[in-house]
């Protein structure tokens, strides 16, 4: 299932990625010479009337457009190239940031368009009986939260100042902190009570071993009976934003902890980690893998968007230093900082990879 799922979740992400590019580029007038699926050697292509080539690459793990005046696939501005119509370098600024933007801005749409999907067929998810959510059960052994002195019957009503609706969000807002300090407001016969906690850093696995680093503060709780409430068009594109925003927040969070050593390094992965997850994802089912398709999506538009040369976000940030000294950066300039943006980004595949490629089954992972 990881080569189905990866090329089902790759193949279209890339290639509606590149079109945002190569849409928004034709519709100002620029020409394309290439449109890749993949990096490397040509295995299949076609020169259509406008003198594009289409094609299939070897290496599935990306792709390109390659515009008139561009030097190479990372879109590095070909200092030699004469300057005429269509030509990329050409085009003045503010169409350039567009075309460059339209890549991930067509991802953040993909995502979009899924939950607003997945929202209006199967609606908002909500309890039977709101007024038993949060309710403390019982506590598990070595359990933070008794040691800092809730007690069963408890109802959890807030956290750090938050309102809590669900079970599900009580989980979610402390799953993603391990190690981190936490206000929780309870409400204890008729009195609202402020207690801190500390959530402990446990490595958890799903059902197929992944492991994590999860925050648990040791409670446990009845099971909440759920009803879906139909959503209007409206309600359904708010949440889908609510839902994009929030995984976005998680992929921030997520790098942040990694950085000041919260979560392990071996928790990031790259086309082999993301080939194994989708295809876990499409043994469970169409629904989980669509669900993962956008969360893929995402994360492609957020990391085309760091501020790195080679990438997206590098060329918008040049685009912005070009807008503030109203002339462009100097060739040499250019072309050192994309070698820098190039090396990181291939120092951060071969962490990945490393770490993929423990992670698989046949290590004993």
């Amino acid at each position: 299932m990881y080569a189905v799922g990866f090329l089902l979740l790759l193949g279209p992400l890339i290639t509606v990625h590149e079109l945002g590019h190569y849409l928004v580029g034709r519709w100002f007038g620029v020409k394309a010479d290439a449109f890749s699926i993949g990096f490397g050697k040509e295995i299949a292509g076609v020169t259509d009337r406008h003198g594009t080539r289409w094609k299939l690459s070897i290496l599935p793990l990306g792709g390109y457009v390659q515009f008139r005046g561009d030097m190479n696939p990372a879109s590095v501005p070909d200092p030699d190239a004469p300057e005429e119509e269509g030509s990329f370098q050409c085009a003045a600024l503010w169409k350039r940031a567009l075309i460059v933007a339209a890549g991930p801005v067509t991802n953040i749409l993909v995502a979009l368009g899924i939950f607003f999907a997945f929202n209006l067929a199967y609606g908002k998810p909500l309890p039977v009986e709101p007024e038993q959510v949060g309710i403390i059960a019982a506590f598990t052994e070595d359990s933070r939260a008794r040691e800092a002195g809730f007690e069963v019957g408890d109802r959890i009503v807030a956290i750090d100042g938050q309102k809590m609706g669900s079970w599900r969000e009580i989980q979610q807002t402390i799953l993603l902190y391990p190690n981190r300090a936490f206000e929780v407001t309870v409400v204890r016969e008729g009195d609202r009570i402020e207690l801190p906690v500390t959530a402990a850093a446990v490595e958890m696995t799903d059902r197929f071993g992944n492991p994590s680093t999860v925050g648990l503060i040791g409670i446990e709780t009845e099971q909440i009976a759920e009803r879906y409430e139909e959503l209007g068009i409206g309600e359904a594109a708010a949440l889908s934003v609510d839902q994009s925003v929030s995984a976005a927040n998680m992929m921030v969070t997520g790098i942040a902890q990694i950085i000041r050593g919260d979560r392990s390094l071996a928790e990031m992965g790259g086309p082999v980690k993301i080939a194994k997850f989708s295809g876990e994802q499409l043994s469970l089912g169409l629904s989980a893998f669509v669900f993962f398709v956008a969360l893929i999506s995402l994360n492609l538009a957020f990391i085309n968007l760091l501020p790195i040369p080679a990438l997206d976000g590098g060329h918008l940030a040049f685009y912005a230093v070009e807008a503030i000294r109203r002339k462009p950066v100097g060739p040499q300039a250019t072309e050192w900082a994309y070698r820098t943006g190039i090396a990181i980004v291939l120092m951060l595949m071969v962490v990945v990879t490393v770490n993929d490629v423990v992670s698989l089954p046949f290590f004993g992972s």
